[in-house]
């Protein structure tokens, strides 16, 4: 469904100061192409946060004082503008760090309660590093399984082997929404139905897809989901982690401190009510309410289109880049991603391409963005990649395809 108002992203770009910026020596004008490692932030959330500190800064949930009240007041907020953005209860949205930290909450809360040795954990080849290695630590501890869904040989989730491998009556099925190497946007609805009929509990990683789909936590019918606010032009250093109310009342804390607790005695303790029971110490205040704004922000223009735009931006990045001799896009067609192109070069180190394009102004990631085994899995040790979000533009997909063919010339 195309949305009702396109993107209008002349003017949204001057939402972001960044983008005035001039790089390097020759003073070329940033082209940011960046956005799946760490989105641009709008002035709304600057100025959010720069308010806060100016104007309201106290610590939450604990005075009555004027300043105590209101911060409370705002970080609440916060969590309210977040929750809505995905469709969820407040209650059940917990502020983390990142979404790193919301999946080893659950691994360490919810799995370490739940799971024995033998028992399976389905997880996918195209996980980035956070929705492995937590589970990896699981497995040296517990004994629990680890198997992997596959990818096709055109880049996509297999169904056919998760349906083989859901015979093997896994209890827990975590998986991402969209690889943030290959931009695959794998049938999260489905795959969460077919594991609730096995009896399985599902973690998505929306890391890269809340800030650019629309997502409804309702309609998957998502037991956990872990997402970031840099990611999705809000401040780094949080995140969130949705969980079903039923499950995370039934799970211990994460960590102990100050407001996870209701009472304390020297040999005894009860838990706070969620969301509040995981979310031990003085929280980061400011930034829950620049995630608040960041969530705001983008339900202003709404998901639909940006996920739109995105789309567009998608099939011309591709359309361009696969006309380039020597260049292999690594990822499915523009109908099955996101907007993230990673790409090899014939005879050329991505570390090369991304330093040659640096210094044109055009800003992209080199590496194996924490995806090594899915590296691994296409016979490559990493790739330059190029991402796309609500700001950018086809006059700078342009720029990147003339930096690339640059810098074909450099290396002959």
């Amino acid at each position: 469904m195309k949305p009702k108002t396109p993107l209008n992203v002349d003017l949204l770009r001057a939402d972001f100061p960044i983008l005035t910026r001039e790089i390097g020596s020759a003073n070329k004008k940033l082209i940011y192409l960046d956005s799946t490692a760490t989105a641009q932030k709008p002035t709304d959330v600057i100025d959010a946060m720069n308010d806060f500190y100016r104007l309201n800064n106290a610590n939450i949930h604990r005075g009555v004082h004027t300043l105590a009240e209101e911060s409370t007041a705002m970080y609440e907020s916060g969590r309210e503008q977040v929750a809505a953005l995905i469709n969820a209860s407040p209650r059940e949205v917990i502020f983390t760090r990142n979404t790193t930290e919301s999946i080893n909450l659950v691994a360490y809360s919810w799995a370490r309660t739940n799971l024995q040795a033998g028992d399976l954990i389905i997880l996918t080849e195209m996980e980035h590093h956070s929705n492995l290695v937590p589970w990896q630590m699981l497995e040296a501890e517990r004994g629990v399984r680890l198997e992997f869904v596959p990818i096709t040989n055109d880049y996509l989730f297999d169904m056919d082997a998760y349906r083989e491998l859901l015979k093997q009556e896994p209890k827990l099925v975590s998986f991402t929404q969209m690889s943030n190497v290959l931009g695959t946007i794998t049938p999260a609805k489905e795959i969460i139905r077919l594991a609730h009929e096995v009896g399985a509990i599902t973690l998505v990683d929306a890391a890269q897809s809340v800030p650019h789909l629309p997502v409804d936590v309702r309609d998957l019918d998502a037991d956990f989901m872990a997402f970031s606010a840099h990611k999705m032009v809000g401040p780094s250093g949080i995140g969130a982690l949705y969980g079903k109310l039923d499950l995370l009342n039934a799970m211990p804390p994460f960590m102990g401190g100050g407001d996870m607790i209701k009472t304390v005695h020297l040999r005894s303790f009860a838990t706070n009510e969620v969301p509040y029971k995981f979310e031990a110490g003085t929280p980061a205040i400011a930034e829950a309410i620049g995630f608040g704004a960041a969530a705001a922000y983008l339900q202003n223009i709404g998901m639909d289109a940006i996920a739109a735009h995105e789309q567009e931006m998608s099939e011309y990045v591709l359309e361009h880049l696969e006309e380039i001799p020597g260049i292999t896009v690594i990822g499915p067609s523009a109908a099955h991603k996101g907007a993230v192109a990673s790409f090899v070069m014939d005879g050329v180190h991505p570390h090369d391409v991304a330093q040659i394009l640096d210094a044109d102004g055009i800003a992209v990631r080199a590496g194996h963005h924490c995806a090594q085994p899915l590296h691994e899995k296409c016979g490559i040790q990493s790739t330059t990649r190029a991402s796309f979000y609500l700001y950018n533009t086809k006059e700078e997909v342009d720029a990147l395809v003339e930096g690339i063919y640059k810098v074909k010339k450099i290396f002959g």
